[in-house]
């Protein structure tokens, strides 16, 4: 039997889904993929093989996906030549002899035609190319996440309300650990294979509902105050973002009011067995203080 390897093992996503699958899987039969390997020793110290390599280099992919049953394709960052390194991705695992490879996508609405800057366009060639290559494959569609609930709404909400582009779209983030939880049941059970999954937390809302809620908690009222996205751009542009990250998540935000993760199922919850984190338990329990963050590509 094959290995199971995870890509950016150093990454929030791909180090959760290893640590998660050490409870599960023997630590001989987990693999970790790492541009520099060092910065996984503590997994590696845990027996996972933490192999070098680079979507930018499709050689070093051939040799790390070598022995590779199923691979979790986590996908790079945006601003970067994702098309690029996600096809030398799928190119070296059908050399290596993968079996199945598995993509995390960013969730998106394709009739209301909304473009994510940086990862939309991308996404679909990467997932083309994927059912192109006659290779297995399972993708999965990720929501926003509850970890980074600061990065949409401020971490000063309860002080100047929440300021968001205008939009009654909802959206059901989830937690990264949650989302970890399912790439673990597609990496190790059957009958996922050919499918796509929209993934959600389990409670879905507006900006106006987390306006509410946040009111709920902090027991005096928190507004919903609706502003242009030019000048939801611009305070990101005052915080000292680079004007490429301040659009990516104008657009991000944006796009939850016109919509774009409205979609929600219960695909999560199938895959991992129990209740996905919901926004207000989220809230309840770490609203203004969220969780610290690392890059989550490879």
């Amino acid at each position: 039997m094959g290995k199971l390897l995870v890509t950016g093992a150093t990454g929030n996503l791909g180090r959760q889904t290893l640590e998660l699958l050490l409870e599960s899987v023997p630590a001989d039969r987990l693999a970790g993929l790492a541009r520099t390997p060092e910065r996984a020793a503590d997994l590696a110290g845990r027996g996972v093989d933490i192999r070098q390599g680079d979507y930018l280099d499709q050689a070093s992919l051939v040799r790390a996906f070598d022995g590779v049953d199923r691979l979790l394709l986590v996908s790079a960052q945006a601003f970067t030549d994702r098309n690029t390194q996600h096809l030398n991705a799928i190119t070296a695992a059908k050399q290596a002899g993968v079996k199945h490879v598995i993509y995390t996508a960013i969730q998106r609405d394709e009739a209301l035609g909304i473009n994510q800057v940086g990862v939309t366009e991308s996404d679909v060639f990467t997932e083309q190319a994927l059912r192109a290559s006659g290779l297995t494959y399972t993708i999965l569609y990720n929501p926003m996440y509850l970890d980074q609930f600061d990065g949409y709404v401020g971490a000063d909400a309860y002080e100047k309300g929440v300021r968001v582009p205008p939009g009654e779209g909802t959206m059901a983030p989830a937690l990264l650990r949650d989302l970890a939880a399912g790439n673990v049941a597609v990496l190790t059970q059957d009958g996922h294979e050919n499918k796509t999954y929209t993934l959600n937390g389990s409670e879905a809302a507006s900006y106006r509902d987390i306006a509410a809620t946040l009111s709920e908690i902090h027991g005096r009222t928190v507004p919903y105050l609706p502003v242009t996205v030019e000048e939801f751009h611009e305070s990101y542009v005052r915080n000292g973002l680079p004007e490429p990250v301040a659009e990516f998540l104008t657009a991000w935000v944006a796009g939850v009011g016109l919509g774009s993760f409205s979609k929600s199922t219960d695909d999560l919850e199938r895959l991992i067995g129990y209740r996905p984190t919901g926004y207000r338990e989220f809230l309840e329990k770490n609203y203004p203080s969220v969780a610290p963050r690392t890059g989550s590509g490879a």
